[in-house]
């Protein structure tokens, strides 16, 4: 088992977060943004950030080579789905996508947005770390986590038409 800190400082313990997520047994702040037959999309409950969103799969896997040709077609089409609400009704110009294999969890990508705020921290892949590690220390406000559950609504809703 792991203990995992939310967003909201609630500690957890699963033995995937991912599949404590995909099956319902976590509800993810914000609710689900969309969900498929394959894949399950949700605000990201670790870092309160505007639009910051994870894409798990369902199935237990690690390796994106590990996917159907079915979940293939499916990833792409909801990362790309995602993308163009998180552009048309958020406003985000760049996202940063990362998948890696040697995570705890199962087959996931994270979607992060990149905000003009987060330049302080750099412009390449290495500021992540900093600017997420700043959202989860300082970014609890009321008011950031009234914005980052108005982008879960926004996107659920433009997603469901």
């Amino acid at each position: 088992m792991r203990k995992i800190t939310l967003s909201d400082g609630k500690t957890v313990e699963v033995e995937c977060l991912s599949c404590a997520l995909t099956s319902g047994l976590i509800e993810p702040e914000g609710g689900v943004v969309v969900e498929t037959e394959y894949f399950h999309a949700h605000q990201d409950v670790a870092y309160p950030i505007r639009g910051l969103i994870i894409v798990a799969s369902k199935r237990h896997i690690k390796c994106l080579d590990e996917l159907t040709e079915e979940e293939r077609y499916d990833y792409i089409n909801i990362l790309s789905k995602i993308r163009k609400f998180q552009r048309e009704i958020l406003d985000i110009e760049y996202v940063y996508y990362f998948y890696n294999e040697d995570t705890t969890h199962h087959f996931h990508t994270w979607m992060v947005p990149h905000y003009e705020w987060m330049y302080e921290f750099g412009r390449s892949v290495e500021s992540v770390r900093p600017v997420l590690l700043h959202a989860r220390n300082n970014m609890n406000s009321e008011e950031n986590t009234k914005e980052v559950m108005s982008a879960i609504h926004a996107l659920t809703e433009a997603l469901r038409s």
